[in-house]
């Protein structure tokens, strides 16, 4: 009984490494020739956290360990703030609901340890 055991272990432990492997999809280099990096923004501050919406490419929210929540509708290239009326503004997380990508959670406080953090207070909606 042992040995069968033993045998049907080392069976199970051997078959994970005869699943055939997919090869990755290479990517032609030359399709990303052309683009070349540069600073997009939000300007002077930390960001913490970052939220996008997978069937919305061009908007993103953004989280700043001191200045809020901003959001792009045009890939980076003009942002808006949207949590300025709120009573704190440190954001440490970010995420868009699945169910509906008008709603956006953001946690608030700094998620890095420093000498001069802000305080959170808790998650807003």
């Amino acid at each position: 009984m042992k040995k069968t055991m033993l045998v049907a272990l080392v069976t199970a432990a051997y078959a994970g490494f005869l699943v055939p492997v997919h090869s990755q999809v290479q990517v032609d280099p030359g399709a990303f020739s052309g683009l070349g990096y540069r600073y997009i923004g939000p300007p002077g501050n930390r960001t913490i956290a970052v939220a996008g919406i997978p069937a919305d490419p061009l908007t993103y929210y953004v989280g700043a360990a001191s200045g809020g929540i901003w959001k792009t509708t045009d890939g980076g290239t003009h942002w808006n703030p949207i949590f300025d009326r709120q009573p704190v503004s440190s954001i440490g997380a970010l995420a868009v609901a699945p169910s509906d990508p008008n709603i956006v959670w953001a946690g608030t406080g700094e998620t890095f340890l420093r000498s001069h953090i802000s305080m959170g207070w808790g998650a807003f909606k």
